[in-house]
């Protein structure tokens, strides 16, 4: 019985302490993390020319985030709604996302570019949870890379690997998300 209970009161002992680290790494965040992120992302956006701004998102208590987005575009695809009149696609371009969780600790995502109405957005990529203390400059330029690497995959597109699809799951008609799978209804038909 007395290890037993040796082995519960670590255990709460260790809750005890998950509880304490919450504080913690929601103090650090607000005095001074968050402020590091901030002009981290600003340093190597303007050193790298990539053009993006970068945010704070303080809609909620503790789980604030710094956003670097590449803001919102015409998609260059539009429909024509009337005599000069044209209903333009926006595309979202993506951003590189530093957010609190609920126990304080950073997860850092990549959102992937999007185009509305075209498709569903791919689910945002997880680089890394970490404890603020963790979070130490050669980890930025590592994310930011890898931000880039995956936009740019986004953006060059094609159907020479369909296997390797990145967001494209059309809600009108063929397109590249039906170009290794054949639609439904063809598929029927062969069985008969």
């Amino acid at each position: 019985m007395d290890t037993q209970l040796f082995n519960l009161k670590r255990k709460v002992n260790q809750y005890k302490e998950a509880l304490e680290n919450t504080k913690a790494y929601r103090i650090a965040w607000k005095q001074e993390l968050k402020e590091k992120i901030v002009q981290t992302l600003n340093h190597l956006n303007t050193e790298s020319e990539l053009g993006a701004k970068v945010e704070v998102r303080e809609e909620m208590e503790n789980l604030n985030a710094v956003v670097l987005t590449l803001g919102d575009s015409k998609s260059g695809m539009y429909t024509e709604v009337g005599d000069e009149i044209q209903r333009h696609l926006i595309k979202h371009n993506g951003s590189l996302v530093y957010q609190q969780l609920f126990n304080g600790k950073i997860i850092v995502l990549i959102n992937y570019p999007f185009i509305e109405n075209y498709g569903r957005p791919n689910p945002p990529k997880t680089i890394a949870i970490y404890r603020p203390e963790e979070l130490t400059d050669p980890f930025f330029i590592r994310h930011l890379e890898e931000f880039v690497t995956e936009i740019t995959k986004w953006e060059d597109y094609d159907d020479d690997e369909p296997t390797k699809r990145i967001g494209f799951d059309m809600n009108f008609g063929p397109g590249p998300a039906s170009l290794d799978t054949p639609p439904k209804e063809k598929v029927a038909n062969k069985s008969k």
